[in-house]
């Protein structure tokens, strides 16, 4: 019956939901459309499932969730595109420059 199961809230205080199809399409949409698009994977917190976010060449970025690592590392490679451990790495210069040109709101 699940009286007692705990629910996982996003920022927002709204309940986190899960990675669709359209979360995919639009990853895949952007690395379509930039140049030079490298994608970083965010593990999961307390407060949102795993997220990977697509840096393109001149710093326009997107977050979207993910099923877990493996399906966004999974998908930059069907991409052919890099992936890297945003936890290990660090995010690129140009994401931070972008977002200080252009009020720190990605795509």
């Amino acid at each position: 019956m699940g009286l007692f199961r705990r629910r996982r809230k996003s920022a927002e205080g709204s309940l986190d939901r899960a990675a669709d199809s359209a979360d995919v399409k639009h990853l895949e949409e952007f690395a379509r459309t930039r140049r030079g698009v490298e994608a970083f994977v965010e593990p999961p917190t307390t407060m949102t499932a795993t997220t990977v976010v697509f840096v393109a060449h001149d710093g326009e970025w997107t977050r979207r969730r993910v099923r877990d690592a493996a399906a966004a590392h999974g998908l930059a490679r069907k991409l052919g595109i890099p992936a890297y451990d945003a936890q290990v790495v660090g995010y690129p210069q140009r994401m931070r420059d972008w977002n200080r040109k252009n009020g720190g709101r990605g795509a």
